[in-house]
């Protein structure tokens, strides 16, 4: 067997997953001002069907979170094997949803149309994204197995060259397929499809030769048809609130946007470019987040508690340092920014008016992040669940019909609904956190024993 040498210290962690959310943002600002070029039009459809994605995502992200989390966990219990187990047997029901939910989405795209009450001058663009984008929708779910179960593993450089190559690859095809260059046909929206789906496959690819090679016995392909109930029962044990919390979000963020296409195609495309400019305010409290999830859960195995204690309030300081200094940036110099995705004043002033509420939205969401994650992270998964779900229905959804639609407040209402959402789970995840119970709820012998032998193991900051 190989000795796989890996890295848990949170630095170590976190500098290539910000690196490659930060170039994925960069690149996805180029990706929405391409798609600005074909029309406004197109990027509200972008952007709605983007929810939609995320909607249906969740079914997938059960299985890969909860084995992500066990991953880390088994290698910081000195369980390698079982991590082993853990990880093909998660790739491989990846990949099967992820196939069903791509014959969802190529064969029914105007039925889902219906539903979220996509307009009529929407709906071409909406039929040809959904049907042909997300028919692709498979490679989504190899490329979230994958690279989550690489980065547990203590790797988070190679998910970064790759989905940095990804991107580029998409980009450049964007450019030539939008736009029609080098004797390529013009193509519009079907291009960014086209892009999408073969920069994706390339990605799968490269991230399936590091996976078969991340752990201390190299996978074979005979491996992915092996599963051991037992360990799958604890992916879905902790799997499955992650799932359902992932999916009350999601449906939030959905039927958030469905009050905001009632508010017309305008608020929609402000939103989405919104959207793009707040991705450089919380990235890098993000990868924070992620990787503070993958060092507490393997502090977790290795029975260290007192120090995964510590250390999620480490990255909760951090974040949210990081995090306001960002929101600030961009609140002087968000006007200017808007004007780059689009030349409608109407869409600029309705984005301006959302910058300053922006300063109280990010701290909110990364206290969320970094304590969710670090709660997640020791199988505390239920809590977080509950409180997702009922914060997310009453306070983000039910207070943005309210204020937004039915108080006639726009986008400004909808927004302050979002920010109260953030911070009464934000609250409620830390006194969860402050209070230990879980992290230090009794375990199985078995668990103690497999800690107990890993507790030389040190770990660096």
């Amino acid at each position: 067997m190989k000795s796989k040498k890996t890295n848990f210290g949170l630095w170590a962690l976190a500098w290539p997953i910000f690196i490659e959310l930060l170039l994925q943002s960069l690149l996805g600002t180029v990706d929405t001002i391409m798609v600005s070029r074909i029309s406004d039009n197109a990027v509200a459809v972008v952007g709605l069907s983007g929810q939609l994605f995320n909607a249906l995502m969740t079914l997938f992200v059960t299985i890969s979170g909860g084995a992500g989390i066990l991953i880390a966990q088994k290698l910081g219990a000195k369980r390698g094997e079982d991590a082993r187990s853990i990880a093909t047997m998660g790739v491989t029901i990846c990949a099967v949803i992820g196939l069903g939910i791509s014959i969802l989405l190529y064969t029914q795209p105007r039925a889902l149309a219906g539903m979220l009450h996509v307009s009529d001058e929407l709906l071409p663009l909406w039929e040809t994204y959904v049907s042909l984008f997300g028919g692709g929708i498979v490679l989504t779910s190899l490329i979230a197995a994958l690279s989550t179960a690489i980065r547990n593993t203590g790797n988070t450089k190679a998910p970064m060259v790759i989905g940095i190559a990804m991107n580029l690859i998409h980009i450049g095809m964007n450019y030539v397929l939008i736009f029609g260059l080098f004797g390529f046909p013009e193509w519009g929206l079907f291009g960014v499809t086209v892009s999408g789906n073969v920069s994706r496959l390339i990605a799968v690819v490269l991230l399936f030769y590091i996976f078969m090679n991340s752990f201390e016995r190299k996978i074979r392909f005979a491996d992915f048809w092996i599963f051991k109930p037992k360990l799958l029962r604890e992916i879905l044990n902790i799997g499955w609130p992650l799932g359902i919390n992932m999916c009350g979000w999601v449906f939030s963020q959905l039927t958030i946007y469905a009050f905001i296409s009632i508010l017309g195609a305008k608020e929609l495309a402000a939103r989405t470019y919104m959207n793009s400019m707040e991705s450089f305010c919380f990235m890098l409290g993000y990868a924070i987040a992620i990787a503070l999830q993958i060092q507490v859960a393997h502090l977790y195995g290795a029975g260290k508690n007192e120090e995964a204690y510590r250390g999620a309030f480490r990255g909760l300081g951090i974040g949210l340092a990081l995090v306001m200094v960002n929101a600030s940036v961009l609140f002087f110099a968000g006007s200017s920014l808007l004007g780059m995705f689009t030349k409608d004043p109407e869409i600029v002033a309705i984005g301006t008016s959302l910058l300053a509420l922006n300063l109280l939205l990010q701290p909110g969401k990364v206290m969320n992040m970094t304590l969710n994650n670090s709660l997640n992270a020791v199988g505390d998964t239920r809590f977080t669940m509950i409180v997702g779900i009922v914060s997310m229905s009453i306070v983000a959804t039910g207070g943005s019909y309210l204020l937004g639609i039915h108080a006639g407040w726009g986008l400004i209402g909808i927004y302050c609904s979002m920010i109260a959402d953030e911070w009464v789970r934000g609250v409620i995840v830390l006194r969860r956190w402050m209070g230990k119970k879980y992290l230090f709820r009794s375990r199985t012998g078995s668990e103690v024993d497999a800690a107990s032998k890993s507790r030389e193991t040190s770990l660096s900051v």
